[in-house]
């Protein structure tokens, strides 16, 4: 992995990407779009990364498309080339929620446009107070339906509150965003890194199959029936049953002890 449009690393079992543009709030270049899918669509084979954290450098997480690198850019182009931008940008939602692994948005700042997409296509977001946010599509003559945030987001806080967030493209506060469930925790800036390293230290212990299977089941099920999503839910409950993980669970469960599932940090 090795990007050049944002910063990439490895900690042990955690990858984090940051987005490091801070001049420019974090605005987005075609590179970027590229490079985070391509990163996430490489992340997706790596067993030995087990949670992955995407964040922004300074007071911004991300303010979607570059005025001028994108936007300004965009005005120039036909429908076809329009169409491959388009598509573009829905390759990045489409490859975080393929990653097996679970993905954290650390939300150091204003989420606007795509970041605020990109926040919805996190598993997790723990969010600094001063993290404000809005799906800003409309207000560029756009609609509030993009990058999958009308699929997304009903789920998250409801059609309701969707409908108002895709249609006005007014910003939310922070606090207002954790009431309706849009984010998981809010904290003061200074402790948004402890937070998210306490959430990622959970979720990089826990078994890796498992919340895959997890991830999976919650993007696959919301297109089912019951009686589908309760067929697939037992197949694969029972294939993770015969695996060294639910073994070792019941075992540190009898022991009470913390479980050690495979390949897990010390």
């Amino acid at each position: 992995m090795s990007p050049t449009s944002f910063h990439y690393d490895e900690a042990g079992p955690v990858a984090t990407l940051r987005l490091d543009r801070p001049e420019a709030l974090n605005a987005l270049t075609f590179e970027v779009y590229r490079e985070l899918t391509d990163t996430f669509r490489g992340l997706a084979g790596r067993r030995d990364v087990r949670a992955v954290v995407i964040t922004g450098t300074g007071r911004a997480f991300c303010t979607g498309g570059d005025v001028r690198e994108i936007i300004g850019a965009l005005l120039g182009r036909d429908e076809r080339a329009l169409s491959e931008f388009t598509t573009l940008t829905c390759d990045l939602i489409r490859a975080m929620r393929a990653a097996p692994q679970p993905v954290v948005a650390s939300l150091n700042g204003t989420v606007a446009g795509a970041g605020a997409a990109i926040a919805l296509a996190s598993d997790f977001r723990v969010a600094a107070d001063t993290a404000a946010i809005a799906f800003l599509f409309v207000k560029v003559g756009l609609s509030g339906a993009d990058m999958g945030a009308a699929h997304l987001l009903p789920r998250l806080v409801g059609l309701g509150r969707a409908t108002e967030l895709l249609m006005t493209g007014e910003f939310v506060e922070a606090a207002e965003a954790l009431r309706i469930g849009l984010y998981h925790r809010v904290v003061a800036p200074a402790l948004l890194p402890a937070a998210t390293a306490h959430l990622v230290d959970r979720l990089v212990r826990g078994p890796a199959a498992g919340l895959a299977a997890t991830k999976a089941a919650l993007e696959a099920e919301s297109e089912m029936d019951l009686e589908s999503a309760l067929r697939a839910e037992a197949r694969i409950q029972a294939e993770l049953m015969a695996r060294p993980d639910f073994r070792e669970g019941f075992a540190a469960f009898t022991e009470r002890r913390p479980p050690r599932f495979d390949g897990a940090p010390e």
